[in-house]
């Protein structure tokens, strides 16, 4: 029992300690880098270098877990996820359990046509991935940190849209109760903001222009990221994958993809390119030949993701989603609530309320997830 509650205030530790420092190093990333005379107004503007730099850590973490856990005499290959044994009778399309269903008598190899369709599903995670890291990161330059954790904590909104229009899938009323829940915390989130109440009538005018263009890259970073799960959702339903299988393919294809794009001399585009004229290669190294003191909090935000990552599929892997949900929704209150004190945000009650009513909501999703979970064990018991 001890060993029990070790390993899982490790896993509580490393998660909470992993992610914090992350978010305090992205947030980091996206505000001005002063210079000796403080008057520098310069900005890292380069995204793809910092998803490049988190994604080719993520991979190697993966990787390392993979090969550290993998059984004795397993072939690399399979531990990947390339070779997977699959029902006979399913088609490549069954859980990678060996587990012989329907006619079948024995597992068998999935075939080379259903690992290409799983290698094009992580492919497009990551290009989906790599889409909406911009959105997210240029809207810290118009909406606070503790807006964006909020931002991020209404996933389910568009992960439901994304299930809805793209899967056809049905939810329950209380999953539209915590939709409701949600927007209306965010809104009265932004709507409160004191940067409002201490401004002319037209300097109020332009900060709730400014908030509200940082909203909708936000949702755009949302509406990709619920993409994203569903999709993620599809691939492991149909092919049975392992989460750290999927964390090393789609960081080593969204790595392989951010890089080539990093080299290329593309046009200036906004928000996805806006270092036009040269490459984001090019831009980033000047910016670190300038701003050395930009590495150290790149290498937390890498190297931090990576990690938090890993510790979040042990977590997984061996206490359940309920334990997960728990952790990361006290960890998304303790992001906000660390970031109000390490960059002097200030929040007026307004928005305590609406980050109250953010934070209802998910206790809400949680707690129905658990009572689901309770009377599907309670069901199997009966039936056992």
């Amino acid at each position: 029992m001890s060993g029990t509650l070790a390993h899982l205030a490790l896993c509580i530790g490393g998660v909470y300690s992993m992610f914090l420092i992350w978010a305090i190093a992205q947030e980091r990333m996206s505000v001005k880098f002063t210079s000796v005379d403080g008057s520098s107004t310069a900005k890292f503007t380069s995204i793809l270098t910092m998803n490049t730099a988190q994604s080719a850590a993520a991979s190697l973490a993966a990787l390392f877990y993979i090969y550290s856990t993998r059984a004795a005499g397993q072939s690399m290959r399979s531990a990947l996820g390339i070779d997977r044994l699959v029902s006979a009778s399913s088609n490549g399309n069954a859980h990678s359990n060996g587990n012989a269903k329907g006619k079948s008598k024995a597992p068998i190899l999935a075939s080379s046509a259903a690992t290409r369709d799983l290698l094009f599903g992580y492919f497009k995670c990551a290009v989906l991935l790599t889409a909406a890291a911009p959105f997210g990161f240029v809207a810290l330059s118009y909406i606070s940190y503790p807006a964006m954790v909020l931002g991020k904590s209404c996933k389910l909104v568009p992960v439901m849209l994304m299930h809805k229009f793209l899967y056809r899938r049905k939810f329950p009323m209380y999953k539209y109760a915590v939709v409701t829940l949600l927007t209306v915390g965010i809104a009265l989130f932004m709507v409160y903001s004191d940067a409002k109440k201490k401004s002319s009538h037209s300097a109020q005018v332009s900060t709730a222009e400014r908030e509200l263009f940082g909203l909708a890259l936000l949702v755009i970073n949302l509406i990709l990221d619920g993409t994203v799960y569903s999709t993620q959702d599809e691939i492991i339903s149909r092919h049975g994958v392992t989460g750290q299988q999927m964390m090393f393919w789609m960081n080593l294809f969204a790595t392989v993809l951010t890089t080539c794009i990093s080299i290329l001399p593309l046009p200036y585009v906004p928000v996805l390119h806006p270092s036009g004229g040269r490459t984001e290669f090019e831009g980033a190294r000047a910016f670190f030949e300038k701003y050395p003191s930009a590495l150290a909090p790149l290498g937390q935000f890498a190297a931090t993701g990576a990690l938090g990552q890993l510790f979040i599929f042990e977590t997984l892997r061996n206490f359940g989603s309920l334990a997960l949900v728990t952790i990361t929704l006290t960890r998304k209150l303790f992001t906000m609530l660390l970031s109000v004190v390490v960059y002097n945000h200030r929040l007026t009650p307004g928005q305590w309320l609406g980050g109250g009513i953010v934070f209802a909501g998910i206790t809400l999703e949680a707690w129905m997830k658990r009572q689901e979970t309770l009377q599907k064990r309670a069901a199997k018991a009966k039936a056992a």
